[in-house]
């Protein structure tokens, strides 16, 4: 009886034993938890601490960098401002003359466009008052020199507004940039080949452009 209840006491004290090593082991895990958390906070306000200095840091140079700068006069605030002023009233010159020179070509191409479309209009009426004339000059009639008049006047009104035959006759060397060969015939001669040998509809140039090519036949 008395072994077994030296045992049970040995037990007893063993198991007491572990469990103050186990609240010691405990208590020293806590302890150090601690430790490190401190550390950490530590570490934090120190980052703290610097980050606020930095910021102080940079605002104090900021400061003394504004009070270094010197302050600009009235006089040159009202210079900057009127040199303003005079660059916005040259920029505003500028494109005024740039859409004066813009709507004077846009209005020149349009009347060049419409004085083209009118004198287009009208070649066929010169082509048949031209005929009308040939016939005309056959009889060599006085009753006709009215007629006459009026022919010359309106070779000269639309010669004065830039309209102008191209001149053309047999003989002349085709020229493709120039004429519009209607079809080819054989040739009267050896020196006719490759040559105008009739002239089917006459060609006319507004300035220096060609407002109709003139019609040939050529010699093959």
């Amino acid at each position: 009886m008395a072994e077994t209840k030296d045992k049970n006491t040995e037990n007893k004290k063993e198991k007491k034993s572990k469990k103050d090593k186990s609240t010691q082991e405990q208590q020293y895990d806590q302890n150090k938890n601690n430790q490190q958390e401190e550390k950490v906070d530590e570490q934090v306000k120190e980052d703290q601490s610097k980050s606020s200095n930095q910021k102080e840091k940079n605002n104090n140079q900021d400061k003394s960098e504004k009070r270094s700068k010197p302050q600009k006069s009235e006089k040159e605030k009202l210079q900057e401002q009127l040199q303003e002023q005079k660059d916005k009233y040259m920029r505003l010159v500028a494109e005024f003359e740039n859409y004066k020179k813009r709507t004077s070509k846009e209005r020149l191409d349009l009347f060049k466009s419409a004085n083209r479309e009118v004198m287009q209009a009208l070649l066929p009426v010169i082509d048949d008052f031209d005929r009308a004339m040939k016939e005309i000059e056959k009889d060599n009639d006085d009753q006709f020199k009215g007629i006459k008049l009026i022919h010359n006047k309106l070779n000269d009104t639309l010669k004065s507004q830039g309209l102008t035959k191209i001149n053309v006759k047999e003989g002349d060397k085709f020229d493709a940039d120039i004429h519009e060969a209607v079809t080819q015939i054989p040739a009267p001669n050896s020196e006719m080949k490759g040559k105008i040998v009739d002239v089917v509809e006459k060609g006319y140039s507004l300035g220096e452009k060609i407002l109709r090519f003139p019609k040939v036949v050529t010699g093959k």
